[in-house]
């Protein structure tokens, strides 16, 4: 084994009282602080509307229930060092192949770990919008606000790396291609 980042499994909505009582432990036990590197909740930025069709960003938990711990794990330490983490109120347990205990958790790859830092925007990445809402192809919305605001449509083409609906619009008679950004438009709950 060896250094690596590893899911823990929390209730939800203690994920950052958990990251402080994680730190806490580090900055108290210089020991459990060599094998216990780092620990954060991920953040991602979302875009949305508020009541007034204004649109604002907010950050959300990327992985709702869960946070990643960078650990230095061995044959010698793993079963310490997970058994204090597991035993801090609000923690179910790591994120492993094995539920019996007797196997160390599996860290994150390096390609699971790089995907999560590229969405919260710690590495660079191809920038892809997304949205609060999933739009899917066929589906009928209502344009929300521009010029075209309070018309139906439907969802001829999703562009995720524009953030951007190509609706068909029915003006004057006609059905007419009009694109929008995903702000602009909501789904119709029927």
């Amino acid at each position: 084994m060896a250094q690596g980042w590893y899911v823990v499994h929390t209730y939800s909505g203690h994920e950052q009282k958990i990251e402080r009582v994680i730190n806490k432990m580090r900055d108290n036990d210089p020991d459990f602080a060599l094998y216990c590197t780092a620990v954060r909740v991920p953040m991602e930025e979302v875009r949305t509307l508020n009541d007034k069709g204004e649109e604002k960003t907010e950050m959300r938990k990327l992985l709702p229930g869960y946070i990643l711990v960078e650990l230095n794990l061995d044959d010698s330490n793993w079963k310490d060092i997970t058994s204090r983490i597991a035993r801090i109120a609000g923690v179910t347990g790591f994120i492993t192949a094995d539920k019996s205990g007797r196997v160390p958790p599996v860290p994150l790859t390096a390609t699971e770990h790089k995907r999560i830092l590229e969405r919260t925007g710690e590495i660079a990445a191809e920038k892809t919008f997304r949205p609060k809402q999933d739009f899917e192809k066929g589906e009928e919305v209502i344009v929300t606000s521009g010029p075209f605001a309070s018309f139906h449509g439907t969802v001829e083409e999703i562009d995720l790396a524009k953030g951007k609906l190509r609706l068909m619009l029915e003006i004057l008679g006609r059905f007419t291609p009009v694109d929008v950004d995903f702000s602009q438009a909501e789904k119709i709950v029927k």
